[in-house]
């Protein structure tokens, strides 16, 4: 896919990885890019930058998701591709004593943000895209939906439901001209990253918001389904997949190591 002359959506877009990708679609030649965020000051900021436009969106709610949708096609034309990129770092606890939690709360905001923001886009463009013979969709996850993240079950979680879906989004729709890619860094130099414990996802170095945002627009051309800013990431998908026991004993030792230098700082 090009972007040239194509209408772009980028939720999650006032800052990090988002803006990243306004700012990469807008050089690409995109015909409007329009950046949906919850921090509608820094999202008007980034759309004056890239002669856009700005929305305010929850992407957890669905009708925020219609109205962004809606106002965008009948504003600018129809959406080419829809870049599902917010997301959260809530429930990181190196040291909590069980898995489960204790409250329902980082569980639900995260399964609203990472897994129901691309159900809610899937279902009212789906429709569009298939009338018009085609579209794209990219959702940014994180490895944590290949691999794991130590220090927050509600996270990796939901990162492997949303992998699942975006396998299911590919699979039912490809006849309809639909496609999908899946973003899955590591770590990456964000306000979200510097808000958590550091861990493993930086142990092959934090990258910058536009290095991530050129490689999806390599990934875009190619119409890769995984996109890889970290490519060590599948060298790891295969250790795990080859020996689960030892890739659960590895990441077991991981997490003493976290808990126990989280633990003195």
């Amino acid at each position: 896919m090009q972007v040239a002359g194509k209408v772009v959506v980028v939720t999650g877009g006032a800052n990090g990885i988002g803006r990243a990708l306004c700012e990469a679609f807008h050089r690409a030649g995109a015909a409007k890019v329009v950046v949906a965020d919850l921090d509608v000051a820094n999202a008007r900021a980034v759309a004056a930058s890239v002669d856009g436009a700005a929305f305010k969106c929850d992407v957890g709610q669905e009708k925020d998701i219609v109205h962004l949708i809606e106002e965008t096609e009948q504003k600018f034309g129809p959406i080419a591709l829809f870049c599902s990129n917010a997301g959260i770092g809530g429930g990181f606890d190196p040291l909590s004593a069980n898995a489960g939690g204790n409250s329902d709360e980082p569980w639900a905001r995260s399964w609203a943000i990472h897994v129901m923001a691309h159900v809610y886009a899937a279902r009212h463009l789906i429709p569009r895209m298939k009338a018009r013979g085609g579209g794209y969709f990219l959702n940014t996850i994180s490895a944590a939906g290949l691999l794991s993240q130590v220090g927050s079950p509600a996270y990796s979680t939901t990162k492997h439901a949303a992998v699942g879906f975006a396998e299911n989004l590919a699979i039912s729709h490809k006849a309809d001209g639909i496609k999908v890619s899946i973003l899955c860094p590591q770590g990456v130099d964000t306000n979200m990253l510097r808000s958590i414990p550091k861990g493993p996802q930086s142990g092959d170095g934090d990258l910058s918001p536009e290095q991530v945002a050129q490689d999806v627009l390599k990934g875009l051309e190619q119409e890769t389904f995984v996109i890889l800013p970290h490519p060590q990431v599948l060298g790891y998908m295969r250790k795990k997949t080859e020996d689960y026991d030892r890739w659960i004993a590895g990441m077991a030792k991981i997490q003493a190591k976290m808990r126990e230098s989280y633990g003195k700082s």
